[in-house]
């Protein structure tokens, strides 16, 4: 950059207590293009910075009241003005005072008689320096503006992939699992009748011949046919029960991902809770260190939400999933979720998912929603999930997400989705 072009650019402050000396930098610094500030003591110095603020100080170090190192200490102090290069001015050649100088956040010295060729070469150094680190900062926030939308568009990358995958994983269930489960169930409505009616035939045989043929007999009592008979038509009922246990497994996992859904429509939320809540049945099932998870629906007469299904739906994965984690960890003998759901007023809907476990401690409170941040061990956890819903709940759903907790008490989480005025994102 050509010397002309860095004048015009800069703005120096001239700090010396001596008019001679004023006058002279005055002089060589306006001829040399520079924009020249002056102040006689540090005091003055101080009250100019308030309103405009110099690209380089020339400070004195001997001046009455507050010296040349006070000066230099109160503006390092100050985040306003620590970034300002300061190039000292003394006749003291001790090397004490230059480190004390220096140590207090100077740049360099420049020694009194003033030689004039040294000082502007001394200047034009500093001030090149300053114009590299502010480009060096200026690129830096670039750099840092780059990375945080390569994060955000990662972050929808990875939502869509593992939304791609559940609905893979669902359509494999439906076309693997849920046609022959259906013919099951379906059959087994003629079984039980045809069932029926054979006991009905045997029945009637023991009616008419009280006494067979010892053959029979015993191969009856081999049978224990009574028994027999009995349990047979459990047995059938506990088919059915378990056909429509595996439909029904089925219908939430459909529920759940909704994969028709992609564009905002009006939907029963309680229906996608529930649906998570039944993928999620097995994690709250009690194992054989801990007992079941207790959860506790509190659920308000709701109007439809009009929203994006599948994606809400993971966010309510998300919370409960953390909440069943963290539970897990604290160990605590009576382990329960409660989601609370209601209206407030007549824009809003609320859900809250609250857990009672040890809660989240202090200092990792504000990076909870920060992607990649996660308190689990190396393959547990991804620190996704959190930031994921964050994104859904405000950026897709122009809502509000919140968390409240308590260290040895637990932890609650608060969404809240507008009713109305809701607009596709793209």
């Amino acid at each position: 950059m050509p010397v002309n072009s860095i004048s015009q650019e800069n703005t120096i402050l001239v700090v010396d207590d001596t008019p001679t000396n004023l006058q002279v930098l005055f002089d060589l610094l306006s001829e040399q293009g520079y924009r020249v500030a002056i102040a006689k003591n540090g005091e003055t110095a101080l009250q100019r910075l308030q309103s405009s603020q110099p690209n380089l100080i020339l400070l004195d170090v001997m001046m009455p009241g507050i010296d040349g190192f006070e000066t230099c200490h109160r503006l390092k102090a100050n985040p306003a003005t620590h970034d300002i290069p300061v190039i000292f001015m003394t006749a003291l050649s001790d090397s004490v005072d230059k480190v004390k100088g220096l140590s207090l956040g100077a740049v360099d010295y420049i020694t009194k008689p003033i030689q004039h060729e040294e000082v502007l070469a001394r200047i034009r150094v500093h001030l090149q320096l300053r114009n590299a680190i502010r480009m060096m900062e200026q690129r830096t926030n670039e750099v840092n503006q780059a990375l945080e939308s390569l994060m955000q568009a990662q972050l929808h990358l990875v939502q869509g992939e593992k939304m791609s995958a559940l609905g893979q994983l669902v359509a494999g269930i439906a076309h693997e699992i849920n046609n022959p489960v259906n013919f099951i169930h379906g059959n087994l409505i003629y079984v039980k009748e045809y069932t029926q009616h054979l006991l009905e035939f045997v029945q009637l045989y023991q009616k008419h011949y009280p006494n067979p043929v010892d053959e029979i007999r015993k191969r009856a009592e081999d049978l224990d046919l009574e028994f027999l008979q009995g349990d047979l038509v459990k047995i059938l009922g506990s088919m059915a029960m378990g056909s429509d246990r595996i439909r029904n497994i089925v219908l939430s996992l459909r529920n759940f991902s909704r994969l028709d859904e992609s564009e905002l429509k009006p939907v029963d939320i309680h229906v996608g809770i529930d649906s998570t809540l039944v993928i999620l049945q097995h994690r709250l099932k009690a194992k054989r260190d801990f007992p079941t998870i207790q959860v506790i629906k509190d659920y308000e007469q709701l109007p439809e939400v009009k929203c994006y299904p599948s994606q809400l739906n993971q966010v309510f994965m998300n919370i409960l999933s953390n909440a069943i984690d963290a539970l897990e960890e604290s160990a605590i003998a009576s382990p329960s979720i409660t989601i609370r759901t209601s209206a407030i007023e007549t824009n809003w809907v609320k859900v809250s998912i609250a857990d009672n476990g040890v809660g989240i401690p202090e200092p990792i409170r504000c990076k909870l929603f920060d992607p990649f941040f996660t308190t689990k061990p190396v393959g547990k956890g991804t620190g996704l999930g959190l930031s994921i819903s964050y994104q859904i709940v405000t950026e897709k759903h122009r809502g509000k997400i919140e968390f409240h907790s308590t260290v040895g008490q637990g932890t609650e989480f608060v969404i809240q989705i507008p009713m109305q005025g809701l607009k596709t994102v793209t």
